[in-house]
């Protein structure tokens, strides 16, 4: 199969006949076979009964439907252990994305022998001030952060080689950094493709400001996780252990010091009238808390289950 496309949604039914469409017409054009999964993140409209209508005159669309609203990045989990496509094509279902840069995604993943193809909606037709300027910003932190050169990492239209999207777990609110998440997965080879933005046609954005807030909420993690997420003991351990001998020397000191000056017949005062000696102790005990931080973070890595992190209500045209 060349390619599965997939399209998370939460309450989209204006949009979905002429998104629907338009992909198969851009698929019979270029002869592709082909699966639409639709992945309904909850939707209270009549999303899922169109997807039904979609999946009867057509077996090739397939959905999945969550029992609650579990967030865009449960969908694509979801969606990425399903696909069965040898590229993976990440969609919005609001029509801001366009079916016809499906093509030119491909050719780039099994011509240019690209990992990840990451949208660049170089050209955007959203508010100035509540989304323009928040996502440059945005996007400028996450290079910064992550290393991963790319201009647009909020475009939801991206293509995957099918073995990244099998090696990579999205979680939380992470599928804003997968081209990252892919990277530290150890696949290297990711492009940008400059992609036509349309303006919405129907309803409105699910998302508001505060998805640039927990955004950067969740580039400090990956990069934490990225570094120290398989081996907790080497930042905790290491600052625990450095800040307890610290203390430990720093108290040493101070008795030692009592000590000469008591052998000494020199004038000398208590231990505890000495505010280092506080400094000191203060010191070992957080010194040994993030010390046990880090050997609990350990053993915690070791025996962990994968919980499932969303609830199934419905899927169509699955084997």
């Amino acid at each position: 199969m060349n390619l599965s496309i997939l399209i998370p949604l939460l309450n989209e039914e204006e949009s979905l006949q002429e998104l629907y469409t338009w992909i198969i017409k851009v698929m019979q054009e270029n002869r592709y076979s082909y699966e639409i999964i639709f992945l309904d993140d909850g939707s209270s409209d009549k999303s899922w009964s169109i997807i039904q209508e979609f999946a009867t005159e057509n077996t090739h669309v397939k959905g999945i439907r969550f029992m609650k609203n579990f967030g865009k990045s449960q969908a694509l989990h979801a969606g990425f252990a399903k696909a069965q496509g040898d590229v993976i094509i990440t969609m919005d279902a609001d029509l801001q994305d366009s079916p016809d840069e499906i093509p030119g995604l491909y050719e780039m993943i099994t011509q240019q022998n690209f990992d990840l193809v990451s949208g660049w909606k170089k050209k955007r037709y959203d508010s100035v001030v509540a989304k323009n300027l928040p996502s440059k910003l945005f996007n400028w932190a996450a290079r910064k952060t992550s290393g991963v050169e790319l201009n647009d990492f909020n475009c939801g239209l991206k293509a995957y080689r099918n073995v990244v999207v099998k090696n990579i777990e999205v979680s939380g609110e992470m599928h804003r950094y997968i081209p990252v998440l892919a990277k530290n997965a150890g696949f290297g080879k990711i492009g940008e493709k400059v992609v036509q933005h349309q303006a919405r046609k129907y309803g409105e954005t699910k998302f508001g400001m505060e998805r640039f807030i927990n955004g950067f909420l969740d580039l400090i993690t990956i990069w934490f996780l990225s570094r120290f997420g398989k081996r907790p003991m080497h930042l905790f351990g290491a600052i625990g252990s450095l800040m307890f001998i610290i203390g430990f020397l720093l108290a040493g000191y101070i008795g030692f010091s009592k000590l000469y000056h008591m052998y000494n017949n020199m004038r000398y005062s208590l231990v505890t009238n000495n505010p280092w000696f506080y400094i000191a102790l203060t010191t070992m005990i957080l010194g040994t808390q993030l010390f046990l931080a880090g050997f609990l973070g350990e053993i915690i890595l070791r025996t962990k289950n994968n919980e499932e992190r969303y609830k199934i209500s419905n899927e169509i045209n699955f084997l």
